[in-house]
């Protein structure tokens, strides 16, 4: 793994109808995912979705905190802090059109 590493601190909700980058939610971005909390299936739509919004592979993403709680982190490799925030803010503007 090359280039800049950083963490996000995430809130994720489970089972939503529409899944999507929300948001702020304090410090951590609000995310809503379809699946399931059950065998591990929203933490990897988690890194789906993740990894579709900022545009890198899903190997450069990985959970460091709260496999099993909707405060999760997610360390990830190739982006900056800032350029993952813009990303992340462009994806909450448009899911609110």
């Amino acid at each position: 793994m090359n280039g800049p590493r950083t963490s996000l601190r995430l809130r994720v909700v489970p089972g939503a109808r529409r899944a999507g980058i929300v948001g702020r939610h304090g410090d951590a971005w609000k995310i809503r995912v379809a699946a399931a909390p059950e065998a591990g299936k929203a933490n990897d739509a988690v890194i789906d979705l993740l990894a579709r919004t900022l545009d890198i592979p899903s190997r450069d993403l990985e959970l460091t905190a709260g496999s099993a709680s909707r405060d999760k982190v997610v360390a990830l490799q190739g982006l900056t802090s800032e350029a993952a925030e813009s990303l992340l803010d462009a994806a909450a503007a448009e899911r609110r059109r």
